[in-house]
């Protein structure tokens, strides 16, 4: 079956051709120990794709799991961190690796191909992969065919020709005349599951000739008569419960039971499968099954025609039961087919934590698609859908659901997360005035991903010892929520917090944890680690390795949607080549300021960017020691309060009933007292001295 030079084996054939048999056989003829990966339609989700990949691979090989499993990809553009640890350690295997993924036709992902194919060309010679699919991947087989990597089982090679099939049809107790089996060879034109199911119902008959004769040609037909066939040959409970089991996708005997009533689930599964061979075993236990995929298809149809009253019943049970056994993808599935698009939407929100930390966001766009018109009626889904539009970047679309969010549930009933989501979105616009306000709203935080929205607003606005005091809370319900994120992204704000506080050496330490975090957990190259990397050049006394580490932050910190962590990462850099005086430090410089003057209220870093540009010589130099240089009036106190807005000195002036000439001459003043040279700036020193 394989050349040694073959690096891939693809069995590209339509459905009931019998792929899944031929490769299972050549692995038993062989002994080839291989990971199975039985594909499915949620495995369109990269992050959910590579999760059951990596599972696969680790039954074959137990000591894989722990040292690549932390690199599965939170999104589809961080593959490649976990495919080089894959392929590392497959070079250190002593046998070959064969790894099968069925039904690839399911995926149909372009991400997901551009990862198998880095997994191809990386892997040692020792790893073969074997794909089955109903049609051909978009995977750029011309390459492979042209290096010799290929390998292709088409349907004409998988057709039975009369001696074969006599062997599969006298497996199924038809012991058919020569003459018989070259007529129904003829007919289904050597199409196997064709074969199997007339097997089924040849075995029964008790004219064989008259049965051969009638039986019809083509594969539409073949279905059409077969359904009838086989299901009428069945005694009424046996057929009433695969219609009713039809609806899963898979099928152990507690699920069974749970769907249909019954108490006798796992012995039936059993008599079935021993039965009948399009009942395909899922593990050596016999625990797990599932239909071939035509007989699903043949028991859906009739289903619908049958039973149609009981199917939102069966769905909706079927719900109920993947909900209590952790299984919550499966249970969003069927409470949408079940037309319980409230319950979906309730369980679409209580695992969406889960989901957006594991990346799975394509999951979660399709699962809400699904819902309809109730997805902008359900404050969980409007505002999970404010977390997707944050994450991919859309940050009007992200206010928009935020706002929805409101509407459909009163500030004073609101969610944490729906209050740090309004965090997260005042950061992520470089807005510090309107995430402290924000902030000022939470209750005390019971969630990791709300207690850093916290941390951000508190550490950007100034208010160190808030932001500090939260540190240890974010990381003891990271640990307990096991988000990763969260826990990779602690560190960091005590390093920053640690560098504003002036302690060097903590903030290098603090540093090197998050980054031995976001390695363990294969988020090495994710824009959360950003800024990381930019203290590192901060507190680094190697000159090489500061810049190399300040550059690393900007070039990761450019993927991220928070504008704030764009800006630090690129002021500090320039700090850094500024003060080893490197030609590029400049440049870096006007991005940053390029960056922080489109941000309404940037905190303490348009202070930072203003002291590197007077270190610079592009500002005039600033107080050492910023302070209050002369006491605010009350009338400099009241448009002082003003500044934190998006409103212009017209605007204000309009609000206090003053001339705009009146507010220029306040606004000039209160710069003066607080010794800093522009509104954004004089924003965060009244912070720093208490007047906001």
């Amino acid at each position: 079956m394989q050349d040694p030079a073959v690096r891939v084996v693809l069995v590209s054939a339509p459905a009931g051709s019998g792929k899944s048999t031929l490769v299972a056989g050549w692995l038993e003829t062989t002994g080839t120990a291989a990971a199975w990966l039985q594909a499915d339609g949620a495995d369109h989700d990269p992050a959910r794709f590579w999760s059951h990949a990596i599972a696969a691979v680790a039954r074959r090989l137990p000591d894989l799991e722990p040292a690549v499993a932390p690199a599965i990809p939170g999104s589809a553009a961080d593959a490649r961190p976990l495919i080089e640890r894959l392929t590392n350690h497959l070079t250190t295997q002593a046998e070959p690796v064969v790894l099968v993924i069925d039904d690839y036709h399911l995926i149909a992902n372009p991400d997901i191909d551009h990862g198998i194919e880095q997994l191809v060309d990386l892997a040692p010679p020792s790893f073969t992969l074997i794909v089955s699919s109903r049609l051909d991947p978009t995977l750029r087989l011309s390459r492979l065919r042209v290096r010799g990597h290929l390998a292709e089982i088409r349907a004409d090679d998988l057709r039975f020709e009369p001696q074969e099939a006599a062997g599969l049809l006298d497996h199924r107790g038809a012991a058919p005349l020569p003459h018989q089996i070259a007529a129904l060879c003829e007919r289904t034109e050597g199409w196997a599951a064709g074969l199997v199911l007339a097997g089924i119902s040849l075995a029964d008959s008790t004219d064989a000739d008259a049965f051969v004769a009638a039986f019809q040609g083509d594969d539409r037909l073949v279905v059409d008569y077969l359904t009838e066939e086989f299901l009428a040959g069945l005694v009424p409970d046996d057929r009433h419960r695969l219609l009713q089991t039809s609806i899963l996708e898979r099928l152990s005997g507690p699920l069974i039971d749970a769907v249909c009533g019954t108490n006798d689930g796992a012995g039936w599964l059993r008599r079935m499968a021993a039965a009948n061979q399009l009942l395909i075993g899922l593990d050596r236990t016999g625990t797990w099954f599932r239909y071939h995929h035509l007989l699903a298809d043949l028991l859906r149809v009739e289903a619908e025609n049958s039973i149609q009253a009981e199917l939102a019943q069966l769905h909706r049970r079927a719900g109920a039961w993947h909900r209590h056994n952790g299984t919550a993808l499966a249970a969003v599935e069927h409470y949408l087919h079940s037309g319980d698009h409230a319950d979906a939407a309730d369980l679409i929100w209580d695992d969406a934590t889960e989901l957006l930390n594991s990346g799975q966001l394509a999951t979660l766009q399709r699962q809400i698609a699904r819902l309809g018109p109730l997805a902008d009626q359900h404050v969980g889904t409007a505002t999970v859908n404010g977390y997707l539009a944050l994450f991919t970047r859309r940050l009007g679309d992200a206010r928009h659901y935020l706002d929805l969010a409101r509407t459909l549930e009163p500030n004073k009933n609101q969610t944490r997360l729906t209050i740090a989501l309004a965090v997260y979105i005042a950061i992520a616009s470089g807005d510090v005035a309107r995430a402290l306000e924000e902030a000022q709203a939470s209750e005390h935080p019971t969630e990791s991903a709300q207690t850093l929205s916290l941390i951000w607003a508190h550490t950007w606005g100034g208010d160190l010892d808030a932001a500090e005091a939260l540190l240890p809370v974010a990381e003891r319900l990271a640990d307990q929520e096991h988000n990763t994120l969260v826990a990779g992204s602690v560190p960091i704000y005590e390093g920053i917090i640690a560098i504003e506080s002036g302690r060097t050496a903590d903030a290098r330490r603090a540093a090197e944890r998050a980054l031995e975090i976001a390695e363990a957990n294969g988020l090495a190259d994710s824009t959360n680690v950003a800024l990381a990397h930019s203290i590192i050049g901060l507190t680094s006394d190697d000159p090489a390795q500061a810049i190399a580490a300040a550059m690393r932050g900007v070039e990761l910190a450019d993927e991220t949607a928070l504008i704030l962590s764009r800006g630090y990462a690129l002021v500090s850099a320039a700090d850094v080549l500024s003060r080893l005086q490197h030609p590029d430090s400049d440049a870096i410089l006007g991005q940053a300021r390029t960056v922080i003057d489109r941000c309404p209220d940037p905190g303490i870093i348009g202070q930072y960017v203003n002291q590197v540009e007077a270190r610079r010589g592009t500002l005039p130099a600033l107080p050492e020691t910023p302070g209050l240089v002369e006491r605010l009036t009350d009338r400099e106190q009241a448009v002082l309060r003003y500044l934190p807005s998006q409103l212009t000195q017209r605007d204000i002036a309009n609000e206090l009933y003053v001339s705009l000439n009146t507010i220029r001459t306040h606004c000039k003043s209160i710069y003066r007292k607080l010794g800093v040279g522009d509104r954004k700036t004089a924003v965060q020193a009244a912070r720093d001295n208490g007047l906001l």
